[in-house]
């Protein structure tokens, strides 16, 4: 009986041992390890993948995608594309948090909306009238058959920070004329900021939008900033 009484009176210090070596283990040592890993060999990609401007000021991720639009106009809620700017691809997966309703919280995700949607109809039709109209100019008209398909529809998250070249190159025409540069200097910069496939065969080509803003923003003059998200 005294040897049972003992044996049951260890165990529940083994076992507030064993929860304390686990908590130093598990909820210490190793998060310092990794977090000091992390920082002495991708110390750009633990803090968050930053891009700083000329000025060294932070002025986003080059993991998340941000707008670059107009201040709202008096009585309309949306706000209007900036145009001097290249824009992102659409964000419809973006929503509002309906738990906690107490701060304004985006939630990244999808539209789950088949192809044959109605009302995904409706947006992409829309956008590509958007896209058409915002980027013709007198000397270079858009048509519908040339909007590539990440014009018009948003990424699986409504978060890529990427776009096409092909939608980049669409779009040069009217940044040139917006910030009064030669069509060739803007042609550069889209074709300098294009990605290619990772390792050669993973993935599409690719534009980062803000770094290619970045670099635009050099080219103007005066201190417009690429909107910060």
């Amino acid at each position: 009986m005294k040897n049972s009484a003992g044996s049951a009176g260890r165990l529940p210090g083994a076992g507030l041992r064993a929860l304390l070596a686990l908590t130093v283990l598990c909820g210490v040592l190793h998060p310092l390890a990794v977090t000091g890993l992390a920082q002495a060999v991708f110390p750009s990609r633990a803090n968050g993948s930053e891009i700083t401007d000329g000025s060294g000021r932070t002025v986003g991720s080059a993991l998340v995608g941000q707008r670059y639009d107009l201040p709202p106009a008096p009585g309309r809620k949306t706000a209007a594309p900036d145009l001097r700017w290249f824009q992102p691809r659409p964000s419809r997966g973006l929503g509002t948090n309906t738990v906690n309703t107490r701060h304004s919280l985006l939630v990244s995700g999808a539209t789950n909306r088949s192809g044959d949607n109605a009302e995904l109809i409706r947006w992409v039709t829309e956008a590509r009238a958007a896209v058409v109209r915002d980027n013709s100019t007198p000397t270079h008209p858009v048509r519908p058959s040339d909007v590539p398909p990440d014009a018009v529809t948003s990424s699986g998250s409504g978060l890529d920070p990427h776009i096409s070249p092909e939608y980049a190159r669409l779009q040069v025409h009217r940044v040139a004329e917006r910030n009064h540069l030669p069509t060739e200097e803007v042609e550069a910069l889209v074709a300098g900021h294009t990605e290619g496939r990772v390792l050669g065969f993973l993935g599409e080509p690719r534009v980062n939008v803000l770094k290619l803003n970045i670099a635009l923003r050099a080219k103007t003059d005066g201190d417009r900033t690429p909107p910060r998200p």
